[in-house]
């Protein structure tokens, strides 16, 4: 029974190589956990820039009041540029989302673009960033506000926090109009050398699996490796398991390392009989 909440979060996922990784979506509690965590880590940004702020304006008359909006648009640049920064990158997971285990990936199998995460980020300045601040200066103001309004704002932005709740893929409205999940990440131990990692003796290659691959994809199965992303390797491995007819089953870690190193060996044997492949569209 515990497993039911997981088994209703998972969705087909075909990539582009035609692998379906059967992802699970993450659940509303570890997406407002990995929120906390960033947010967390960009309100510390933004007191240590006030702070800095404040000491450079010591003992100054003039000039504090530019300075403070100057404050305000590296704040505003902080957090959006923060999420969509870390999201363009390879684990496309920011700091929070890499302690909960989570990322971003593109709903329709493809790779995550950089307009998705762009657009599934703006929105968020639309859902909470401006509402929030609208708030902020509320409090802070000495002419009174208007209660209704900052009800109105209160409203807002508990509309959009709490809208994962209410469709059943747990998205918020950037990830609908970007087109984006938040999945779970499968837990793997990486960090392994690719030149020296330990290679599993259960596998063992025939020359035909050695030679559906030649030179080029062999640097760019050592770029997955050293890269150490979870769902690239999952989809590099399952990939190369369905060209060469792989039914040995394995970690796909270790598979990837064991056809490495297995490739190494035949291409530098090859080499010093005057045979070059270089890549899979040449013939052995």
């Amino acid at each position: 029974m515990a497993d039911k909440p997981h088994r209703t979060l998972q969705r087909e996922f075909i990539t582009s190589e035609g692998v379906d990784l059967r992802l699970t979506l993450a659940s509303a509690g570890e997406r407002a956990g990995a929120f906390l965590i960033d947010a967390a880590i960009i309100f510390g940004a933004f007191i240590a820039l006030v702070l800095l702020t404040a000491l450079i304006m010591a003992g100054r008359a003039t000039g504090s009041e530019y300075l403070f909006s100057i404050v305000l648009l590296v704040f505003f640049f902080l957090r959006s540029g923060y999420f969509v920064a870390f999201e363009l990158g390879s684990r496309a997971a920011t700091p929070g989302k890499r302690a909960m285990r989570l990322r971003v990936v593109a709903r329709d199998g493809g790779r995550l673009s950089g307009e998705a995460v762009v657009a599934r980020n703006a929105l968020r300045e639309i859902e909470v960033g401006i509402p929030f601040l609208f708030l902020l200066g509320n409090a802070f103001s000495s002419d009174g506000s208007d209660t209704w309004t900052n009800y109105a704002a209160l409203a807002w932005v508990a509309l959009f926090t709490f809208f994962p709740l209410f469709n059943r893929d747990r998205m918020r409205v950037g990830d609908l109009i970007a087109g984006t999940w938040v999945v779970r990440t499968p837990r793997r131990k990486l960090g392994v050398s690719v030149v020296h990692a330990h290679v599993e003796p259960s596998f063992v290659f025939t020359e035909e699996q050695l030679a559906a691959y030649g030179e080029f994809e062999l640097q760019k199965l050592e770029e997955v490796l050293r890269r150490e992303d979870e769902l690239s390797l999952i989809v590099v491995a399952q990939a190369i398991q369905r060209r060469i007819g792989w039914t040995g089953g394995g970690d796909d870690m270790e598979f990837l390392q064991a056809y490495y190193a297995a490739l190494c060996q035949r291409l530098e044997r090859n080499m010093l009989f005057g045979k070059r492949r270089a890549n899979k569209y040449e013939q052995a």
